[in-house]
């Protein structure tokens, strides 16, 4: 869609830069100020994933109506290394980096739809939406 905001990212100040553009699309878009705060940090977490994972990728923010909602989409996408396990990742804990295991799971939890593929040595993609209620 041509009114999509596509953020670069390969940096922390670049994550900074995505999740302000997606707090304000949300805000525009009608969602409360609880909601715009759960979609900045999905945001965040899937933004840092590209910085620590693959180094660098995009984040891709969007508009989306269905016939009875509208909503925000959230797309990531890297060329990275890719994920060896999409289960794993999903599972409350795991962690290839030592952190906490919360990213992937957490912004499960935070919209209402999560896709994900992965292919080893290609990278992945991470699509997700958060509808308006």
């Amino acid at each position: 869609m041509p009114d999509d905001i596509r953020v670069l990212i390969r940096s922390n100040l670049d994550i900074v830069k995505a999740r302000q553009e997606g707090r304000a699309l949300a805000a525009r878009t009608g969602f409360s100020a609880t909601d715009v705060t759960l979609i900045a940090t999905a945001i965040s977490e899937l933004a840092r994933n590209i910085v620590s994972y693959a180094r660098q990728g995009e984040i891709v923010l969007g508009v989306v109506e269905s016939a009875n909602a509208k909503g925000v989409t959230i797309i990531s996408r890297d060329s990275g290394p890719g994920i060896r396990s999409i289960d794993d990742a999903m599972r409350d804990g795991y962690s290839t980096s030592g952190g906490l295991g919360l990213g992937l799971p957490g912004v499960r939890r935070l919209v209402d739809e999560f896709i994900i593929e992965s292919v080893l040595g290609r990278g992945t993609v991470v699509r997700v939406t958060k509808w308006l209620r």
